[in-house]
């Protein structure tokens, strides 16, 4: 197996590998914003722009790794604009060195705005178009999201870093502890369906003829609320606005359970602990020091303890609702 922090993926094992497939290449590799695996594009002869992901070892099997593929074959087949690996003999997962990856379109676009209502709701019709689809089957060898991993594994990690400095242990961890107590509580989700898993600004780039979705490496089971929340932002009123906007458009294909607005927080906490969690457990990749310095400091821990007072204050607020 290859090493977990890339040490042993060069340009030069990047290249070969794409050319193992029978791709052309006639330019050098542009590397993209990336973190968890590795990704870059290239030119072909033809002056086509491609894209290439090599997969995290260690992360997902080749098993799960097939049905990210197979989950965006499927919402393709059902004229759903998402970016879906290359088919190249058939074959759209690879390996060179150890290293798994697949070739993707290049898809370019503008950014997704989150404060444009009229893009929240043509988001919210589009969400609900693939719940209509990813609900009805499940996948086999992708995870669920849970608490235990989300939050009392990622508190785990944290623990087991040594990150925290001696001098915030007590209140960091202690806030922490209410926080993933509270979380863990109130996360019961009723239904779980096939999910993108990732839904923020970020994975989603919007073009004349309306958004598209370039990543479903995060696609999991889980409550349709998980692909929702992220999109809500500013205050209370704000995102009830947002909220209502978007489930406008879902529910023009999809029907949308409104308890499931309980479990947003809960969400929201299990995010924001892994989160933590994942910079810790990363933190041996060379690329994670370079990109994130301010990880590991002793400002960083501070903010955090605040942060987690906050979201342990609004777990205790009542959920959402829908606009009368």
């Amino acid at each position: 197996m290859a090493v977990f922090d890339f040490s042993s993926l060069s340009p030069d094992c990047i290249l070969d590998g794409i050319e193992t497939t029978g791709t052309s290449i006639d330019s050098g590799l542009l590397a993209l914003n990336s973190y968890e695996n590795r990704v870059y594009q290239f030119n072909d002869y033809e002056g086509v722009k491609y894209v290439t992901k090599f997969y995290r070892p260690q992360r997902w099997s080749e098993a799960q790794i097939r049905e990210e593929h197979e989950f965006a074959f499927e919402l393709i087949e059902h004229e759903l604009p998402i970016v879906a690996p290359l088919k190249i003999n058939n074959e759209s997962l690879f390996q060179h060195k150890s290293y798994h990856f697949a070739i993707y379109p290049c898809r370019g676009g503008r950014i997704f705005e989150v404060d444009n209502l009229n893009q929240l709701e043509w988001m919210g019709r589009f969400l609900g178009r693939i719940h209509a689809i990813s609900s009805k089957k499940a996948f086999t060898h992708r995870p669920t999201f849970n608490s235990q991993e989300f939050l009392q594994d990622a508190q785990q990690t944290i623990q087991s870093s040594g990150f925290v400095p001696k001098s915030l242990s007590l209140p960091f961890f202690t806030i922490l502890e209410q926080v993933i107590a509270l979380a863990a509580e109130q996360y019961k989700p009723s239904k779980n369906i096939r999910l993108h898993g990732d839904c923020h600004a970020g994975n989603i780039l919007w073009r004349d003829e309306g958004p598209h979705f370039v990543d479903l490496d995060d696609c999991r089971m889980g409550p349709a609320i998980q692909d929702l929340w992220m999109m809500l932002s500013g205050d209370r009123q704000q995102q009830t606005i947002q909220l209502d906007t978007l489930l406008m458009g879902y529910e023009e294909f999809c029907s949308f359970d409104t308890k499931q607005l309980a479990l947003i927080e809960s969400l929201r906490s299990m995010r924001v602990v892994n989160y933590m969690a994942w910079l810790s457990m990363r933190w041996q990749d060379p690329a994670f020091p370079h990109n994130f310095p301010w990880f590991n400091t002793e400002k960083y821990w501070e903010q955090q303890i605040l942060m987690l007072k906050e979201q342990f204050s609004a777990l205790q607020q009542p959920p959402l609702t829908l606009m009368p």
